[in-house]
Formats: C-alpha cells, sequence, structure tokens
C-alpha cells in the first residue's frame, strides 16, 4: 500500500515537497523567492508534475526490466530509458501518447531476452504503465549497446 503526503511551501510558490510511503522527499514546481523577499535566490525549481509522472514510468518498467535480466543471466551494465510523452494541447493537457526507448548496455545481451524483459515490463508488470495505459496510448522500443567482454 502506498501512502504519500505533500506540503505546500507558501502563497509566494508553486512549489510542493512530498514525501513516499517510505519517508524518502521529492519536490515539485517553483518557487520565486524575490516575489516573497525572503532571500537572495531568483528561483528555486523542481521537476513539473507531469514530469514526474513520466519518470516514475519509467523507472517501473526500469525496476522490471533489470528484474527480468537478472533472473535471465544477462550481463546488463547500462540502462537509460528516453520517454516522449505527448499532451493534448487544451487543458487538462492530459497524455494522449507516451513512447518508452529503452537503450540497453552489456555483454553479450541476448536480443530475444532484452525484447521480451521490455515487453513484458511495460505491457504486463509495470504497474504505473498499467494505470496509464487506460487513458493514453504507451508503447516501446529498444536498442541493445554491446559492451566488450572483460
Amino acid at each position: 500500500m502506498s501512502n504519500v503526503a505533500l506540503n505546500w511551501m507558501g502563497e509566494h510558490s508553486r512549489f510542493f515537497v512530498c514525501r513516499d510511503s517510505a519517508g524518502n522527499v521529492v519536490s515539485s514546481g517553483y518557487w520565486d523567492h524575490s516575489a516573497g523577499g525572503d532571500g537572495d535566490w531568483q528561483a528555486h525549481r523542481a521537476p513539473r508534475p507531469t514530469d514526474l509522472l513520466l519518470m516514475s514510468l519509467a523507472s517501473c518498467a526500469a525496476y522490471d526490466v533489470v528484474n527480468i535480466l537478472a533472473r535471465g543471466r544477462q550481463t546488463l551494465k547500462e540502462l537509460q530509458v528516453d520517454v516522449d510523452g505527448q499532451q493534448a494541447p487544451t487543458p487538462p493537457q492530459a497524455f494522449t501518447a507516451i513512447h518508452l526507448h529503452f537503450i540497453l548496455g552489456g555483454t553479450r545481451l541476448d536480443p530475444a531476452k532484452a525484447a521480451r524483459a521490455v515487453h513484458l515490463s511495460v505491457d504486463k508488470y509495470c504497474p504505473v504503465a498499467a494505470t496509464l495505459r487506460g487513458v493514453c496510448r504507451i508503447s516501446h522500443s529498444h536498442e541493445i549497446r554491446e559492451w566488450a567482454a572483460s
């Protein structure tokens, strides 16, 4: 079960600090300190909530890919996920399509196992993808970067 909390950082901000169910903290939004006159900072910026959503999707899917490949005895040395989210032009500007591109690096990665790991992660195991799939199209692709055997 997840239990998160959010605190708004004050009247001169659109800045929020969130705590997750494990006590980790992440911030979101924008705080223009010059408007409140409380310091020398011009502004404090953090990820937009919509970017945090895409980051959540990428990290959820990556977690599963790493686990699946480890169980398949694949030597993964590098993983990057690039996410492209398309939003409707009018409010509430909901996501209409999201594409995840996985870049997997390793020693002698089996292309079939890599493809299977990405597919299972995005299309079956990732709860963030499962939630978003009901409201927008999610697609994925991948590439493999071969590392020299050490």
